[in-house]
């Protein structure tokens, strides 16, 4: 199992200092990847439901200045020599169909396949109509044919590709990614849509726990999505075992609230032993990756909070 750390897009510790040395130190302290997020532009008049909060509204913390995602991956790519980068997760309909390809077919390149994709539909509807991308109700369909069409791109000698939203023949696309087939895919979110994308198109199913909608954050709750999950694959014509899991943890540790919504023990509540003994419980279940984000005002802080985790959860693993 890897764990990876969350690699701030904005704020204080995005500086490229502070980035590079965050990077370099969790690739030394043994941290498998970094993750990264995505906004292009944060409207100033949000009416739009966010996922993860009871409320639903965007945290005030989330909405300041941001780096461009696929820009900060390469930046921290070039910084490092084993550490893998995730997106996480790319709102698929935000860029172009053919450039997003490239670019990402470059990262992979210059990076020696150290690339993976997280990818989501979105939910920011003001976002969208900003960037004057196609229509927000047509996202998820946007979002599939653009993965189909990368990886038309990625593996076709002679890539074509004819949809709705997306379009291409006679054309050449090279180099071609350094891992086959592209980049792994790994499908953001824990809805149906999510799911069911995930069991067509998903090398991996990458869900957040706290959806308030969907809740993950038991171990009864998780094992049942993955039951799931496993039942839509094998619909789908696929080998459930070809398709991964990787869970993402915003909050861990003794002040997470101990018991979940359904009256379980709440995952990554508690002291360290705890926390070790989930994380080898996701790992039975055939959980590869679990990201955390490590609290801290200051490099040095978020640093210690991650070497904290690794002497006292990782070690135990």
């Amino acid at each position: 199992m890897q764990i990876g750390f969350n690699a701030p897009s904005g704020g204080p510790l995005a500086t490229p200092e502070h980035l590079t040395r965050l990077a370099q130190e969790a690739e030394a302290m043994g941290y498998g990847y970094a993750t990264i997020s995505d906004h292009v532009v944060i409207p100033k008049d949000i009416h739009a439901k966010y996922p993860y909060t009871d409320s639903g509204e965007f945290p005030a913390g989330s909405r300041g200045e941001r780096h461009e995602q696929l820009t900060q991956v390469m930046f921290l790519a070039a910084k490092t020599t084993t550490l893998r980068m995730v997106t996480s997760v790319m709102v698929v309909p935000h860029r172009p169909a053919l450039l997003t390809a490239k670019i990402l077919s470059t990262i992979d390149v210059l990076s020696g396949g150290r690339l993976t994709l997280g990818v989501g539909a979105g939910w920011l509807q003001e976002e969208f109509e900003a960037l004057q991308v196609p229509d927000f109700a047509a996202r998820g369909k946007v979002t599939d044919e653009y993965i189909l069409a990368a990886r038309e791109l990625w593996t076709a000698p002679e890539p074509r590709f004819t949809g709705d939203y997306v379009r291409f023949e006679d054309i050449s696309f090279q180099p071609k990614p350094v891992q086959p087939g592209g980049p792994p895919v790994w499908v953001g979110g824990e809805s149906g849509p999510a799911l069911r994308r995930t069991a067509r198109l998903g090398d991996a199913w990458y869900p957040i726990g706290t959806n308030p909608s969907f809740p993950l954050e038991s171990l009864a709750r998780y094992r049942a999505a993955v039951a799931k999950l496993h039942g839509l694959v094998e619909k789908a014509g696929r080998d459930p075992a070809k398709v991964a899991l990787a869970y993402r943890v915003q909050k861990y540790g003794p002040e997470v609230p101990a018991t979940a919504g359904d009256g379980e023990r709440r995952l990554f509540s508690g002291a360290p032993g705890q926390i070790a003994d989930d994380l080898k419980a996701l790992r039975d279940l055939g959980v590869v990756a679990v990201d955390f984000t490590y609290p801290g005002n200051t490099v040095d802080e978020v640093l210690a909070s991650m070497r904290e985790f690794r002497d006292g959860v990782m070690a135990r693993l």
